[in-house]
């Protein structure tokens, strides 16, 4: 069971490194719409927030690189989703190897 496992994890450690590769551009953040006048919801403008190198930063965005930055965050999260699972794996992957050599000696 040990050795299957260790088979599985190492398949699907290889497809996130593919799907990783796969990843264009991306940035963190979240995107938000705001308006200068937000009674009458006129004079919107798009700010994007996010926090790199432990400063929070904000961005104005202009419409027309919209729907690129919306495209550049799912990157990122999907980059974070799958290196996170990457590490679980690994890290279970090391666990059994370690059983693995220890009940073999």
């Amino acid at each position: 069971m040990t050795k299957r496992r260790l088979v599985t994890i190492d398949k699907r450690i290889a497809r996130i490194k593919e799907e990783l590769a796969l990843i264009g551009d991306m940035r963190p953040g979240s995107l938000t719409k705001q308006y200068r006048d937000p009674e009458n919801h006129t004079g919107a403008f798009y700010q994007i927030s996010y926090t790199y190198e432990m400063k929070s930063r904000t961005e104005y965005i202009r419409r027309e690189h919209v729907k690129d930055i919306r495209c550049q965050i799912q990157n990122y999260k999907r980059y974070k989703k799958l290196t996170a699972e990457w590490v679980a794996l690994s890290i279970e992957r090391s666990k059994l190897a370690m059983k693995l050599y220890r009940d073999g000696s």
